[in-house]
């Protein structure tokens, strides 16, 4: 990975979907970073964020290519 890629934050939902969506991107090539703002206070004596709530990040220029797979997987949850 460059140190001048650019990442986006795309979602942030529970645990469990954000797995599966990285899971789909991943399907297509597309590697997310996944964050979760929780824990790391924990870790580190502070708290903050939702338990269970993670953020999704894909790199700047695989929005376009993504967009289609996270539509899709909203849906399913609508």
């Amino acid at each position: 990975m460059e140190n001048n890629e650019e990442y986006v934050h795309i979602y942030t939902g529970p645990s469990i979907f954000i797995k599966m969506l990285q899971s789909h991107l991943e399907d297509v090539g597309i590697y997310a970073i996944i964050k979760d703002t929780m824990q790391s206070g924990l870790r580190s004596g502070f708290g903050g964020g939702i338990p269970g709530h993670i953020q999704l990040f894909i790199r700047q220029n695989q929005i376009k290519k993504a967009q289609p797979i996270i539509d899709d997987a909203l849906k399913g949850i609508e």
